[in-house]
C-alpha cells in the first residue's frame, strides 16, 4: 500500500479514502510505546479510540482582552456543505465609537460524522483577516473555537464592507460532516495603542498596488499555504526526479516565499511547515491536539519600507508573490497579500530612495541516494538585504532589512513507502534597523517523524514538531524588549488501515507544550491526550 493514499486532504481535492473507508482484516489493538518526551497513558483512559473524543484544544495562550465596554458584531454565520462562499455585509459596531484599544475575532465551529480537514479564509472588504483549517470530527460530533487579535485591521472595520468566507467542503453519502461556524468581532472601546496601520490595502486584479503618497512605513503580509489535495500540502516530503517516490517536485522540497516590487526581489521568507489535521497519514494524532498553527495560520510579513520612495510616486506598482520550488504549471499554493501602511499626517508627500539591494545566490540542492532504503538529502539557503530612506516631517528615516534563510532535511523511505521518515529543520533570521533601533527575529521550525505500515496493516506514526522564535529589540546598542517562543508537539498513534472506521482499533498519545516568556511576562501550558481523552492540562507560570 502506498503511504500517500492516506495523507491529508484540504479544500475538497479528490483523494483516495484510505483514512475513512476500505475492506480488509482488522489488526489487533496494540498500544505503542510512547515517543520520547510523551507521557505514558494514564490510568482510566479507554483501551482505544471510541466513537467520540475530547473537543479540539490547543496550548496557545488566549488573546488578552482589556476591561471596559465592548461591542460584538457577527461577521459570518454559515453551514459549509460545498464550495459556495458565504457572502454578507459588515456594519461597524454601534456604541463603541470608531477607535478601539483591541479587536478580537472568534470562530466557533461544530461538525459531526465523517469529514476531511478543510482550509478556509475570511475576507472583509477584500482584506484577508483570517485563514484557518478545520479538525476532523467524531461520529458523535465535536466543537472547537479559535481566537485572533485583528486590531491591526481596524482601518478596514471603520466602514461598512462586504464579507466573504469559504471553507470548501464536500458532503455526500460518505462524507457527512457539515461545517457549522459562526465568526464574531468584539470591539473594546478605548485609546488605540498607536501601533496599528493607518491604511490596509489589497492588490488589484493585476497585482498592482498604489500607496498613499505620504506613506512612511509599508509592510506586506502574505497568508501563504500549500494546500488543495496535491503534493504541495506536504511539500516538505517531495523528492526530485528521478527518485522513486509518490510525490515529486522538480528539484525537491526546498520552498521559499518571495515578494517582488516591479520585478525586483523585495523580501524572502521560509514558509511554516503546517501539518493539517489529517497529515502524516494519521488523523488520530490530531483529533484532540492539532499541530502548531493549524487553526490560526499566521501570515508571513515583509517590511517594504525601503521601497517607499519608489512606491510613493502616486502610480500603481506591480507587487507579486512567488514560491520557489513549485514545479512550473503546478497549483497548490495560495498567497493572498495585504499591505499595511503608516502615513505621515504632517506631509502630503513623503519622498525617499532605495539605497541598498544585495541578494546572495540561492542554494538549492537535493541529492538522491538509491538503495533498499532510499534517501534524499536537501540543503537550501538564501540571503537578502535591502535598505532605503524616507524624508518625513520628523526627519530622514533609514530602514535596513536583512533576512537569511536555511533549510536542511533528510528523507528516507523503503520501496512501497511502507516506511517513510523525515528529519528537517528550517531557519529564518531577520533584522530590521530603523534609525538607532533594531529588532532581531530568529525563527526555527523542526519536523522529525516516521510512518510505518506493518503486519496486519497496522499503521504507526511517531512525530515531533517545533515552532520556535526569539525576538530582541535594542536601542543604541542596549536591549529594550525580548521574547522567546517554544511551541513543541509530540505524537505517537497507531491504527489499522484499509478497514471500516469501527475496526481501526486506534490508539494514540499526543502532547503539546507552549512556552512564551520575556520582558512582558511568562506563559507555559502543557496538554496531553490519550486515546482521545484529555489527561493533562497544566499551567506552569
Amino acid at each position: 500500500m502506498k503511504r500517500r493514499i492516506v495523507m491529508s486532504m484540504l479544500a475538497g481535492a479528490t483523494l483516495l479514502a484510505g483514512t475513512l473507508l476500505g475492506t480488509g482484516p482488522a489488526g489487533a489493538a496494540d498500544v505503542p510505546a510512547p515517543a520520547a518526551g510523551v507521557p505514558a497513558p494514564a490510568a482510566g483512559v479507554p483501551a482505544e479510540f471510541g466513537t467520540d473524543w475530547h473537543d479540539p484544544v490547543t496550548a496557545a495562550p488566549p488573546v488578552e482582552k482589556p476591561s471596559g465596554k465592548s461591542c460584538e458584531v457577527t461577521l459570518a454565520q454559515a453551514q459549509f456543505r460545498d464550495f459556495t462562499p458565504y457572502r454578507g455585509t459588515y456594519t461597524p459596531p454601534d456604541g463603541c465609537g470608531d477607535r478601539w484599544s483591541k479587536v478580537v475575532l472568534r470562530l466557533d465551529g461544530k461538525v459531526k460524522g465523517r469529514q476531511y480537514d478543510r482550509l478556509g479564509y475570511l475576507h472583509v472588504g477584500g482584506v484577508e483577516i483570517f485563514r484557518t483549517s478545520t479538525p476532523q470530527p467524531s461520529p458523535d460530533g465535536i466543537e472547537w473555537s479559535v481566537e485572533k487579535d485583528v486590531t491591526r485591521y481596524s482601518d478596514t472595520f471603520r466602514t461598512g464592507r462586504d464579507v466573504e468566507m469559504l471553507i470548501g467542503n464536500v458532503v455526500d453519502d460518505t462524507y457527512t460532516g457539515v461545517l457549522d461556524v459562526r465568526v464574531t468581532l468584539t470591539f473594546y472601546q478605548g485609546r488605540p495603542d498607536g501601533k496599528s496601520p493607518d491604511r490596509v490595502l489589497t492588490l488589484d486584479g493585476d497585482s498592482a498596488l498604489t500607496t498613499p503618497r505620504n506613506s512612511e512605513r509599508i509592510v506586506a503580509e502574505v497568508y501563504a499555504t500549500g494546500s488543495g489535495g496535491g503534493c504541495e500540502e506536504y511539500w516538505y516530503l517531495t523528492v526530485p526526479d528521478p527518485a522513486p517516490y509518490s510525490c515529486k517536485a522538480g528539484q525537491g522540497p526546498y520552498r521559499e516565499v518571495q515578494i517582488s516590487v516591479d520585478g525586483r526581489l523585495a523580501g524572502i521568507a521560509a514558509p511554516f511547515p503546517t501539518v493539517w489535521t489529517g497529515g502524516w497519514s494519521n488523523p488520530f494524532l490530531w483529533y484532540v491536539i492539532p499541530g502548531p498553527r493549524a487553526f490560526d495560520i499566521k501570515p508571513i510579513t515583509y517590511d517594504l519600507t525601503p521601497f517607499a520612495g519608489i512606491l510613493n510616486d502616486g502610480r500603481p506598482h506591480r507587487v507579486e508573490v512567488s514560491v520557489v520550488g513549485v514545479p512550473e504549471g503546478q497549483t497548490g499554493w495560495s498567497t493572498p497579500v495585504n499591505v499595511l501602511v503608516w502615513r505621515d499626517e504632517q506631509r502630503a508627500r513623503v519622498t525617499g530612495k532605495l539605497t541598498v539591494h544585495k541578494e546572495g545566490d540561492l542554494a538549492n540542492s537535493s541529492v538522491h541516494t538509491p538503495g533498499s532504503e532510499h534517501r534524499v538529502d536537501t540543503e537550501g539557503a538564501h540571503r537578502l538585504t535591502v535598505g532605503g530612506y524616507v524624508d518625513t516631517s520628523h526627519g530622514r528615516v533609514t530602514t535596513t532589512v536583512s533576512r537569511s534563510l536555511a533549510n536542511t532535511s533528510t528523507h528516507r523511505w523503503t520501496d512501497g513507502e511502507t516506511r517513510d521518515a523525515l528529519e528537517a529543520a528550517w531557519r529564518d533570521d531577520e533584522s530590521v534597523t530603523v534609525g538607532g533601533r533594531m529588532t532581531r527575529t530568529h525563527r526555527g521550525y523542526t519536523m522529525d517523524g516516521t510512518t510505518t505500515l506493518g503486519a496486519g496493516d497496522r499503521l504507526r506514526t511517531v512525530l515531533s514538531l517545533g515552532d520556535r522564535a526569539t525576538v530582541a529589540g535594542t536601542h543604541g546598542g542596549r536591549r529594550t524588549t525580548w521574547s522567546r517562543l517554544d511551541n513543541s508537539y509530540t505524537g505517537d498513534a497507531t491504527y489499522t488501515a484499509n478497514v471500516p472506521r469501527d475496526q481501526r482499533h486506534a490508539v494514540g498519545v499526543t502532547s503539546e507544550r507552549y512556552r512564551l516568556y520575556g520582558s512582558r511576562g511568562c506563559y507555559d501550558r502543557t496538554l496531553t491526550a490519550v486515546q482521545g481523552v484529555l489527561t493533562e492540562d497544566r499551567n506552569r507560570c
